[in-house]
């Protein structure tokens, strides 16, 4: 292969002083080079102005901005406009990325052009950077299972080739889910592919945009309803995308209520018998004796497969 690629890691942050250290410190120790870091922060009044001339001043691969913007669409934006490298990443201010996971993810985009997309599986965290558990790791990537929610392309744990997206137009102001809404664009006009890898840990805490359940739910439903692509896609994908909205139910459950996640569950089903693979909490469907038939289940079932 010819020289290494540039490769971009778009950081948008807001008072995200008490994190933004570890998220750095993660990018500037992988091993892949050349790198540029690009913060895009929006005007923070707490230390992250401070922390970042710091990182600056050792670090001459990081760009900064502080800025006001209308929130982490706009940040996003324009640091896919500042970037200049062949391929990107966007990680939050608050998740950080485990040794080798760039270079990993580079080395699989050089190796088929084809790609426009790899993404790998995440870790959770706490606030004080305690991994607590791994997520549960999603099926191979199709389409399909990516409108059932079987796969999840977690934006920590995601690089793309940076032409790809700004053809696509980038985050949409719209959407709450951006990122989701960005990866449904592009499965439609490029190629995915997620590894059984975790390349980075999500930080769970307080002040997270995923803790508005409800918000997220309904906003999925509104992108996959409004998306043309999707509307004219066959009738197969347009099914998944309709049990999707229902294993979302089941994951987030807005309601808070035991009997809303089973109605959905069984509503995905019959739309879509496929969307078990989606289903990854069996407690509030089985006593705890009956889980190992269930995940036996889960794997053998012919229904659970990937078709495309």
């Amino acid at each position: 292969m010819s020289a290494a690629p540039l490769l971009s890691v778009i950081v948008p942050s807001y008072n995200q002083g008490q994190y933004l250290g570890a998220t750095l410190d993660s990018i500037f120790a992988q091993d892949y080079r050349p790198l540029e870091v690009l913060v895009v922060d929006g005007a923070s009044s707490d230390n992250s102005v401070d922390l970042l001339r710091d990182y600056a001043g050792r670090h001459p691969e990081l760009r900064w901005w502080s800025e006001p913007d209308s929130g982490v669409v706009e940040a996003v934006n324009k640091g896919l406009d500042r970037a200049r490298g062949e391929f990107a990443a966007i990680q939050s201010s608050d998740d950080i990325y485990h040794p080798g996971a760039l270079r990993e993810a580079v080395e699989l985009l050089r190796a088929d052009p084809t790609l426009g997309v790899v993404c790998a599986d995440v870790d959770i965290m706490d606030g004080e950077g305690r991994i607590l558990h791994a997520a549960p790791v999603g099926a191979p990537y199709t389409q399909e299972n990516f409108l059932l929610r079987a796969t999840v392309v977690h934006q920590s744990s995601t690089v793309f080739r940076l032409a790809v997206v700004r053809e696509a137009g980038g985050w949409r102001e719209r959407y709450f889910c951006a990122d989701s809404e960005l990866w449904l664009r592009l499965s439609f006009r490029t190629r995915f592919l997620k590894v059984d890898r975790r390349w980075s840990a999500w930080r769970k805490h307080e002040a997270q945009r995923d803790r508005e359940a409800l918000r997220m739910w309904q906003d999925w439903g509104a992108m996959m309803h409004e998306s043309p692509e999707l509307q004219a896609a066959p009738a197969r994908l347009r099914r998944a995308a309709r049990a999707g909205h229902h294993t979302m139910a089941v994951d987030y459950n807005p309601s808070g209520r035991e009997s809303f996640r089973l109605l959905h569950l069984w509503w995905a089903l019959l739309i879509a018998p496929r969307s078990l693979r989606a289903i990854r909490d069996s407690d509030f469907l089985f006593p705890r004796r009956l889980w190992p038939i269930w995940r036996r289940i889960k794997r053998r079932w012919p229904w659970g497969q990937a078709t495309c």
